[in-house]
This record gives structure tokens, sequence and C-alpha cells, in this order.
């Protein structure tokens, strides 16, 4: 495979999310009800190429929380996500002690990823969890060409 040198000379992206999920994993392929919502457009590569990478999002969208235990889709996979930033704080990968040593003195609202999902449940309440367990449709690759990945048709 080919890496794109552009996403491998970055030191910082911050890239966007529909869901993140407690392992950091992140889905921009799909929406929580299973529906394709479009394509990655780099986001897995300069995640994994930058020196650090940020994720951006609401903590809740519409009343459905962004955090989930399990993403519906896996977009770009959680070792490659350092930070997610959300107006009700903020949660450091624990892989990156060094970012949690450097801003845990800070002023910032630094807190675990659960800690953000309790708070989205508290304004939201629990969402029910959808199945999807009907007929491949798609699949997922990674940058490298491997699968990571399948997209089902709703039942």
């Amino acid at each position: 495979y080919h890496k794109n040198p552009i996403a491998y000379g970055l030191d910082v992206v911050v890239l966007g999310a529909s869901e993140i999920d407690l392992d950091f994993n992140v889905n921009v392929t799909t929406d929580s009800n299973n529906l394709l919502i479009g394509g990655s457009g780099g986001h897995a590569d300069t995640a994994n190429g930058a020196k650090v990478s940020i994720i951006v999002t609401s903590l809740l969208k519409g009343r459905m929380p962004t955090i989930r235990k399990h993403v519906t889709t896996i977009t770009t996979p959680g070792e490659t996500v350092d930070v997610l930033v959300t107006e009700r704080g903020i949660a450091i990968n624990p892989k990156r002690p060094d970012l949690i040593q450097s801003l845990e003195k800070s002023a910032l609202d630094i807190v675990t990823i659960e800690t953000l999902m309790d708070r989205a449940h508290q304004m939201s309440g629990k969402p029910l969890s959808i199945p999807h367990e009907g007929r491949p449709i798609g699949l997922v690759r990674y940058f490298d060409g491997t699968i990571i990945d399948v997209i089902t048709q709703r039942k």
C-alpha cells in the first residue's frame, strides 16, 4: 500500500465523528441507525499519520449520544485516536499517558471517555441498541487495504 505523504507529515489533525466508542474507535461512515452518511475522506490516514489526532464532536447529536459502547461502524481504529474534545469535557486515550500528564493539571476539563458517556446518558438517557444483523452490503477498508468492518443491511 502507499502511505500518503501529506497525512504522515502532520503534527496535529482535527477530525469529526458521528460516533466514537469507549475504545476510541470512530465512525464517520454510518449513523447510529446504520444508514450510510458518507465516505471517510482520509479520516483513517490522517489519524494514523499525525503525531496527535483530535476528534471534535458534540456530546449529543439530536438526542443521541455520540459516545457509544461500540460504534455502529469502525472507520478509524481507536489506537490511532488520541483525544476526544466535546463541549462537556475532554477525554484522552489512555494509550497517550504523555498527553494525560501534560494536560491533567491544566484548567481543561479532562475526564475519562466513560465519564463523558455517563454525562451524555444523564442528559438523554441510555439509547436503545438497534440490531444490525442483516446481510453484508459493504466493507470498510483501512488505508492499507485490510478490512476493518462490515456494513450490514438494516433489518
